[in-house]
């Protein structure tokens, strides 16, 4: 699952966890300053966030935000995504940019459910066919294609930039990095915190805020008996492999 779904990290605001530290320290210290951002070190990071965000003072992370591109996923997940409000996005358009299939795979997300059943596979295969070569007859025939895309599938791949702040980038993963979660969202919320968990400067933020699926984040599975057996430890242990190495 997830094959032609790349993520990727693109910016993110400028020494995060000292932004994060500095803005929560004017709460209660009394020598907070402007200047004192420029102050802020490692040392001073280390010392306040874990014991700050452990007593549930979460609002502090809306202060760092951070950038993802993801490409190749299908329309149907981008219309997940964006049921996240609390971030900012911008996709690929349909309505300017004209869909140049080569092959039928590369242009629609198929699940791996269908590829297993040979003869409902080809079925969806030519579906999808006759739905670009529609597509393009009725471009040919001087339809704009911001019309002509009404007989596309919602299956079709797209491309979008994804602008969150940590706090809303932690209920984001709390939701959509559990089991329950629709594969290919979930595929893409694992792939987030992968990427998160490769950068240096933000990968102690994952431990201290617990980022990651709901039953990292409360310490237990809040579905309960919605969930399949043994799902709890398969996603702990997944998220200790990817979140800590």
């Amino acid at each position: 699952m997830g094959d032609g779904i790349k993520v990727k990290l693109v910016n993110y605001t400028k020494k995060p966890l000292e932004t994060v530290t500095w803005a929560a320290l004017i709460s209660y210290w009394d020598e907070w300053e402007t200047e004192a951002f420029e102050r802020m070190g490692e040392q001073d990071v280390t010392m306040h966030l874990p014991k700050i965000l452990g007593y549930g003072h979460e609002s502090i992370l809306e202060h760092a935000v951070l950038t993802f591109s993801i490409e190749g996923i299908s329309r149907i997940t981008s219309h997940q995504l964006v049921r996240h409000r609390i971030a900012s996005y911008t996709q690929q358009s349909q309505r300017y940019i004209k869909l140049n299939p080569e092959d039928v795979e590369e242009t629609f997300v198929i699940p791996e459910s269908v590829k297993e059943r040979p003869e409902l596979y080809e079925k969806w295969k030519e579906f999808m066919k006759r739905a670009i070569e529609l597509y393009e007859e009725s471009y040919s025939e001087g339809v704009h294609q911001e019309n002509a895309r009404f007989i596309l599938p919602q299956a079709v791949r797209t491309k979008i930039v994804v602008t969150m702040n940590l706090r809303e980038l932690k209920h984001f993963l709390g939701l959509r990095a559990c089991e329950r979660a629709q594969w290919e969202i979930r595929d893409v919320a694992w792939k987030m915190l992968g990427e998160i968990a490769k950068n240096e400067e933000l990968r102690p933020i994952i431990r201290w805020a617990k980022l990651g699926p709901r039953c990292v984040q409360l310490g237990y599975c809040p579905e309960g008996e919605l969930m399949p057996p043994g799902c709890w430890k398969r996603t702990r242990e997944k998220w200790k492999e990817v979140a800590l190495g």
